[in-house]
């Protein structure tokens, strides 16, 4: 089944609840980008898109959340891991 999602991704430079609810989602994406897989593909896979009947929706759809899957691997892991920490104290 695939996962409720919104068109665009967040952008801010906090972690949201959409964040830490589509992980997984992040993951397949940078897992899909690694493997060199089509984007067109993984927008149907991962978003349930047809990009064939709505190419811009697609590929805005693909590349916001691909994005917020890299800031999430360069930056939001390290407000994770602080907020994790938090607890451990």
């Amino acid at each position: 089944m695939i996962e409720p999602y919104d068109d665009t991704a967040p952008t801010g430079e906090k972690i949201t609840e959409y964040d830490r609810t589509h992980i997984k989602l992040y993951l397949r994406l940078l897992d899909a980008e690694t493997e060199g897989a089509d984007w067109q593909e993984a927008s149907r896979v991962l978003f349930g898109i047809d990009p064939a009947r709505e190419p811009q929706r697609a590929r805005k759809v693909y590349k916001s959340h691909l994005a917020r899957a890299r800031w999430m691997t360069q930056t939001g892991y390290l407000l994770l891991l602080r907020r994790s920490g938090d607890g451990c104290r």
